[in-house]
């Protein structure tokens, strides 16, 4: 397999399709590779739509890869667009892989119907941030898998969970995809266990798409690296034990996430993969020199911006609680996100007093994750809060609470997104390269477990 020759091979793309134009484009494969490809309905969403399994008849093995799986995260729709038609096209790639594979495009449409008006552009972290919705944890269909881990307990899954399950259980996948992506920094992967026949490739690929590795903070304090930017996947276990190891007494009623995907198929032995993927970078994300300031103190700072964004929000949130009239998935997103910001805060803290390995000169890149990767991510809540009023003003309500913390909220939304904007170098990263490293990692791995 010429993996460079595929990276090569991928179009252009101006803007992510919606949840209607993928269904369309589905239909259409099938139309043109009818002996190839088929499409069944495997569940329905919240809302009662069809959720279509896309397969692709191949070989003995079974590869699982679906896209959306938080609705703000359309990469890896694209990916999956392109994957498809390229596997359909390539008798040889395909034969060479030797697996038949199964594609669900979006798994939470609803939630993802809910994100399409950024999916045009401008791509800008303000116009992001403005219509971003990310689900509450117990509306994400990627950790409401059952479990059973010492007193976190939980056997409810959604729909659209229960759909995964069902081809998961059909398949038994040799490879299991989760199409995830990140929305600031550098490219970085989880992998289900160690690989290292991979780690040099998974560093190479970005560079044929002029992306860099995410060199600065993981994702979570307790993340485990097997390689620069190469994580162990972390499951909601290891969040359990994160916060009972740092003085949290009930972790289970902190957590708020259940199992994930990865831990539902580990009884099939499937090799789990995600590549997150950014929107947006920046020349220091993957810069490894050391500046003056102390990685604990870097760290610590990040925690106080952090405290007075969250508070600024909860303060805003308690003025309107009582004149709010719509139980609506973006209100219980942010309310969700105010309970889960001050459960992990202080085992975090804990964490990074007592851990040596943060009382060292903090490189570039740990410093920008602090200073300004952490601030985007803050300000997709402060576009919660306004998405949520405005919903309550276009619904009716004409509160002048209401409104008076509705025009609060679009002013400091304005104003870090020009701040943030304005204090960086920063490029919204084209589609091509997103889906490139995306589609080239998965080929790769599937490629490596066929081979082993």
């Amino acid at each position: 397999m010429d993996l460079q020759q595929i990276a090569a091979d991928i179009p252009e793309y101006q803007a992510f399709l919606t949840i209607d134009e993928l269904n369309a484009s589905s239909h259409r494969l099938r139309e043109q590779f009818p002996d190839l490809v088929s499409i069944r309905e495997v569940g329905r969403t919240r809302r009662g739509d069809p959720i279509k399994l896309l397969t692709i008849a191949g070989g003995g093995d079974n590869a699982f890869v679906f896209g959306g799986p938080h609705p703000n995260e359309p990469i890896g729709c694209m990916t999956i667009e392109y994957l498809s038609q390229r596997l359909c096209a390539d008798d040889d790639l395909r034969a060479e892989l030797g697996y038949t594979w199964h594609f669900i495009k979006s798994i939470d449409a609803d939630g993802m119907r809910l994100n399409e008006g950024w999916f045009k552009g401008p791509f800008t972290p303000s116009n992001y941030a403005r219509h971003f919705y990310r689900p509450a944890r117990h509306e994400q269909v990627e950790w409401t898998f059952p479990i059973n881990y010492k007193a976190l307990k939980f056997d409810d899954p959604l729909p659209e969970t229960r759909a995964l399950m069902r081809v998961i259980d059909e398949t038994k996948p040799k490879l299991l995809y989760s199409l995830h992506n990140a929305g600031f920094g550098g490219v970085y992967y989880y992998v289900s266990g160690e690989c290292p026949a991979l780690y040099d490739t998974f560093h190479q690929i970005p560079e044929w798409f002029g992306l860099a590795l995410d060199l600065g903070e993981p994702e979570l304090s307790f993340a485990e690296p097997y390689a620069p930017a190469i994580y162990r996947m972390l499951t909601s276990n290891d969040m359990y034990d994160h916060l009972e190891r740092h003085g949290v007494a009930d972790p289970s009623a902190v957590i708020g996430f259940k199992a994930s995907s990865a831990q539902y198929a580990e009884r099939y032995g499937s090799f789990f993969l995600i590549v997150e993927m950014p929107y947006f970078d920046e020349p220091r994300v993957n810069d490894p020199s050391p500046t003056e300031t102390i990685r604990r103190d870097a760290i610590l700072g990040a925690m106080d911006i952090a405290i007075e964004h969250d508070d600024w929000i909860r303060g805003r949130h308690a003025a309107v609680e009582e004149a709010l009239r719509l139980d609506t998935p973006v209100r219980r997103a942010l309310e969700d996100f105010l309970e889960m910001s001050a459960g992990f805060r202080e085992a975090d803290r804990e964490w990074v007093m007592q851990a040596e390995e943060t009382n060292r000169p903090a490189t570039q890149a740990e410093l920008f994750s602090n200073l300004y990767t952490s601030r985007f991510y803050k300000m997709l809540n402060t576009g919660l809060l306004a998405r949520m009023l405005r919903d309550e003003i276009a619904g009716g309500n004409a509160n002048p609470v209401i409104q008076s913390a509705s025009n609060d909220a679009e002013a400091r939304l304005t104003a870090d997104g020009r701040a943030l904007e304005g204090a960086l170098d920063y490029r919204a990263i084209p589609i091509r390269s997103l889906v490139g490293v995306q589609c080239c990692a998965g080929l790769a791995t599937a490629a490596y477990l066929h081979s082993g």
